[in-house]
């Protein structure tokens, strides 16, 4: 990864990062931060973009909306593969526990830049996520996901890609 995508990556996030309300500021405001990594295009049938994959992703947890589908939450991240694959994303997660276990659905769009991985066919995807977290501690957890990332076919090609990666996350 070169110094200028990283420099990039984070500049981007610290702006994707949803803005502070009024009525948070009264609250003790608590950020979910998620280091993960895993496989870029784990289910790559020639196996020439395969590659690991390292991402950050921030969750404010006072911004919630507990509805009767359950708990919702803006979230915002990026991830770079082995190949320089960029892709920065924000969208929403639901939550739903189960004792320890969360399921966490979520949806979001992103920009995403090939580098030297495969090829998209769209800068605008779109990721599908399914995730299982277990508290290790009271603040923080582990976690298992698996991503779809495509373009819903706006683009000029739309093979799509799937992802399966591992997660720490803590909560400040």
């Amino acid at each position: 990864m070169s110094l200028k995508k990283f420099q990039l990556l984070l500049i981007l996030l610290a702006f994707m990062t949803p803005a502070k309300s009024e009525k948070l500021d009264s609250l003790t405001n608590n950020h979910m931060i998620s280091i993960y990594s895993g496989i870029f295009d784990m289910v790559d049938e020639e196996g020439d973009d395969q590659s690991s994959l390292i991402g950050l992703e921030h969750r404010n947890t006072n911004l919630f909306k507990d509805t009767i589908l359950g708990k919702f939450f803006p979230i915002t991240g990026g991830f770079i593969s082995g190949k320089n694959s960029i892709y920065l994303y924000t969208g929403i997660e639901a939550q739903y526990n189960i004792g320890r276990l969360k399921i966490k659905p979520s949806l979001a769009s992103g920009y995403y830049e090939a580098g030297n991985g495969k090829k998209l066919g769209s800068l605008l995807e779109f990721k599908s996520e399914i995730k299982f977290d277990i508290d290790i501690f009271s603040n923080s957890k582990i976690g298992y996901s698996f991503s779809h990332i495509s373009n819903n076919d706006w683009g000029d090609i739309n093979p799509g890609i799937n992802n399966s990666t591992f997660s720490f996350s803590k909560i400040f």
